[in-house]
């Protein structure tokens, strides 16, 4: 397939986020597509967003736990972009209509002393670079209809980002067992997920190497104090207007968003 095709597709992804109209997946035009076309489509979507205004602020890890492998029928992690108009602050109420078909994960942020590229990068070198981590909210919304994705799919569709809040706690990695800390997810005040640091990958910092590793082969760093999302450590969350979320991390702390 040429880079023009893939162009195609990276500007029907963008038209499909700007008008909020989702569109039939990528692989039931093209069976063919590769996980390598599906990244330089992504690319093209992300770059259509800068081309508007936007700036590149962080990274994120997708489909990391099982739970979620389970429900997309994805098998294997991707990464994605975190645009400057995709962040909130926690607290903060997100109109519902920015999005087309959200979900709710709690996830440990990291944010790095220096910056990191792989290939090479182990678990022990994350934590080493770890400044601090904090809970956070990644709001995951599909380009794609009805979220009938494959990995090639989701990984065209920017890993499915869609918005993302941060807790204002940060507290430093080296305090805590990442793999043990607890995860709960509230939604109206009722616990609806839960899990542990291990559902990322075994581990939060290997999501982060694993993430690292993967950039580096496209000549991509993880910078200095840029927020990366390790991966949702439960269940996705549906959410519509009206729910109030709030996630806590053990011995990391919380956050909160609503809808409306």
């Amino acid at each position: 397939m040429d880079i023009t095709n893939l162009d195609q597709l990276g500007d029907a992804l963008y038209e499909a986020w700007r008008a909020r109209a989702p569109v039939a997946p990528l692989t039931e035009r093209l069976p063919q597509l590769t996980i390598d076309q599906a990244y330089q489509v992504q690319r093209r979507m992300v770059a259509c967003r800068v081309g508007q205004g936007e700036r590149v602020i962080g990274k994120k890890i997708g489909v990391t736990s099982e739970v979620v492998q389970d429900m997309l029928n994805v098998r294997q992690p991707d990464f994605g972009i975190l645009l400057s108009d995709m962040q909130y602050q926690d607290g903060s109420v997100i109109p519902i209509d920015t999005l087309i078909a959200p979900r709710a994960e709690g996830e440990i942020a990291f944010f790095l002393k220096h910056a990191l590229r792989g290939p090479g990068v182990t678990a022990e070198q994350v934590l080493a670079a770890t400044d601090s981590v904090a809970a956070c909210f990644e709001i995951v919304d599909s380009r794609i209809r009805d979220w009938r994705i494959t990995i090639a799919d989701t990984v065209a569709d920017n890993a499915s980002c869609g918005v993302f809040a941060i807790g204002a706690e940060r507290v430093a990695p080296a305090r805590l067992d990442l793999a043990a800390c607890a995860m709960v997810l509230q939604k109206n005040g009722v616990t609806v997920t839960g899990g542990v640091g291990a559902a990322a990958l075994g581990h939060p910092a290997e999501a982060v190497a694993w993430l690292a590793n993967e950039l580096g082969a496209r000549g991509i760093a993880l910078e200095a104090n840029e927020p990366i999302l390790s991966g949702s450590l439960g269940a996705l969350i549906p959410v519509c207007a009206g729910d109030t979320l709030t996630v806590r991390i053990e011995g990391i702390g919380s956050c909160a968003v609503s809808f409306a």
